[in-house]
């Protein structure tokens, strides 16, 4: 039987901005060699892989070259899709079993709601090769878990970096984050995602950099509750909520186009 796919635009609630994420709608568990192709044939920044499980979801994330452990705009498409499809009523919570244990997704005053883990950074000295990729002195740099977070003076140093990608691709990390101060009322902070070493230059909107930039900004503005833009060309906007050592990551999603996967 064809495998229902989708492709949605998250952070966003205008097709053709965000960022685009594929969902597979699966009956059962597949071989990561085949998840992985499918990946690379969709050639997005992540494709979503789902099927039902103990009353929940099981939920896998792929960019074109290798699987990641936490993806927030695959998620959002993914819970999105189950809504829209009425796999799950639209009222209902959904679980979802992932590499980084279980996240939950709802809907709130229009938007979905997703619990994500939050990690706070710590100051570091800046790798070598780091400044000289990005083309930047930065006021401070930061190591999380998977990523490097680069604090810059102004929202226009973000906006205007033009980083080398080839250089950027041997930091060995999933990717770097470069953030600063909103110019406007409207957002606390911007930022922008670069992931080469992955096969994601530039990721339109990063769901799971803000599991880092949620507590570091926190910290910083001395409040919980925040709006955020990243400042890809796309561009995409998440309201920000951090309690504790969680936080919940609000967005938007529309669906761009439904298809059927034949090749098993």
């Amino acid at each position: 039987m064809p495998i229902p796919i989708y492709q949605v635009d998250a952070f966003t609630g205008t097709c053709f901005s965000g960022n685009p994420a594929a969902v597979c709608l699966l009956t059962g568990g597949k071989p990561a060699n085949w998840m992985q192709s499918v990946a690379a044939e969709m050639n997005l920044s992540e494709t979503a892989f789902v099927h039902a499980r103990k009353g929940a979801y099981k939920l896998r994330w792929f960019t074109p070259l290798t699987e990641v452990n936490l993806c927030g705009h695959a998620t959002l498409a993914t819970a999105h899709v189950l809504w829209e499809s009425r796999q799950v009523d639209v009222n209902m919570r959904i679980e979802f079993y992932t590499n980084s244990g279980i996240l939950t997704t709802q809907r709130r005053n229009g938007r979905i709601q997703m619990n994500f883990p939050a990690e706070s950074p710590v100051r570091c000295a800046a790798p070598e090769g780091l400044n000289a990729a990005l083309g930047i002195t930065p006021i401070e740099v930061l190591k999380c878990q998977s990523d490097y977070l680069v604090v810059l003076s102004s929202e226009a140093a973000v906006r205007n970096l033009q980083p080398d990608f080839y250089r950027l691709k041997e930091i060995p990390v999933r990717g770097v984050m470069v953030t600063a101060l909103s110019d406007t009322s409207e957002y606390d902070f911007v930022s922008r995602f670069f992931a080469p070493r992955i096969g994601v230059d530039e990721d339109p909107v990063t769901g799971s950099a803000h599991c880092v930039l949620a507590p570091y900004w926190a910290d910083k503005l001395g409040r919980q509750q925040m709006t955020a833009r990243q400042l890809s060309r796309r561009g995409g906007v998440l309201e920000l909520s951090l309690q504790k050592d969680r936080v919940l990551i609000r967005g938007e999603a529309c669906t761009v186009l439904k298809g059927e996967l034949y090749a098993e």
